[in-house]
């Protein structure tokens, strides 16, 4: 973040001393300038205020309620390296999004290079439990799984972060609560599941998140899955881990940023 600031001609104010040559017009004979009393009636020379300098001043939570004043998004990572970049914590300060910024901060997101490890993580767990059995196993089996991890992955981010939420005019950003008791946000950080708000700040049920996910199963389960997988079940498997992923999100979501704060505090 760039901070600016403006630099006093004199840096350190001093008191305007009157000219001696006035001193000595206005002294009597023989009294010099400097034995005159000061005339405890004149206004006294104001100092000038000195300009705050910016080092030492940057905060992170400053850093990040500026981002969001900003753009609208955020830089955060949950646990400092998975993009968390729709997750707002200063709901009334923040400007809507366009359609073209949904899909630059998803696209953002998607491809960041944590996910791709992330996938493989992902594409490995599944090696491991035999998911998607036709593949196999070997090298090559996980590759194909790592492709359809990162597939799956993309096209129900893309259907929900940003897609559907231009054509419906709805944000996709998550608001974190941020007070209350654990079990209040914890029910409010799932309910984001079904409510979210439109464009202009009006309370919505989440087409975005339900229907959208529900497309995203649709199209990766009969375009690049096994053939013998691409059928209702499976696609309807699919829909049911993607949203239950989002609800883990979520939840996280909401509780991250006190994690964080108290981490920044006690260190």
């Amino acid at each position: 973040m760039v901070f600016s600031f403006a630099v006093a001609t004199q840096a350190v104010p001093q008191q305007a001393q009157p000219p001696v040559a006035n001193q000595e017009q206005n002294s009597p004979a023989g009294t010099k300038a400097e034995d005159k009393k000061p005339d405890p009636n004149a206004p006294e020379a104001s100092p000038e205020r000195q300009q705050p300098t910016a080092t030492g001043t940057a905060k992170p939570a400053q850093d990040q309620k500026s981002q969001e004043q900003t753009s609208g998004v955020s830089k955060d990572r949950l646990f400092w390296t998975l993009p968390n970049f729709l997750t707002v914590e200063n709901a009334s300060q923040i400007p809507p999004l366009t359609a073209g910024q949904k899909f630059k901060v998803v696209a953002r997101s998607t491809f960041d290079p944590v996910e791709f490890v992330y996938i493989g993580f992902v594409a490995a767990v599944g090696q491991a439990n035999n998911s998607d059995s036709a593949y196999g196993q070997g090298w090559g089996a996980y590759g194909a799984r790592y492709g359809t991890a990162f597939g799956d992955n993309m096209v129900e981010n893309f259907m929900v972060g940003a897609i559907l939420p231009s054509i419906l005019h709805q944000d996709p950003r998550y608001y974190q609560l941020g007070k209350g008791s654990f079990v209040h946000r914890t029910g409010y950080a799932i309910g984001r599941i079904f409510v979210t708000r439109s464009d202009s700040g009006h309370k919505q049920f989440n087409y975005s998140e339900i229907f959208g996910s529900a497309i995203g199963a649709g199209i990766s389960t009969y375009s690049y899955h096994p053939r013998d997988e691409q059928n209702l079940g499976n696609a309807a498997s699919v829909w049911g881990t993607q949203i239950g992923w989002d609800v883990v999100s979520t939840v996280v979501k909401e509780f991250w940023p006190d994690v964080r704060r108290k981490f920044h505090k006690e260190k």
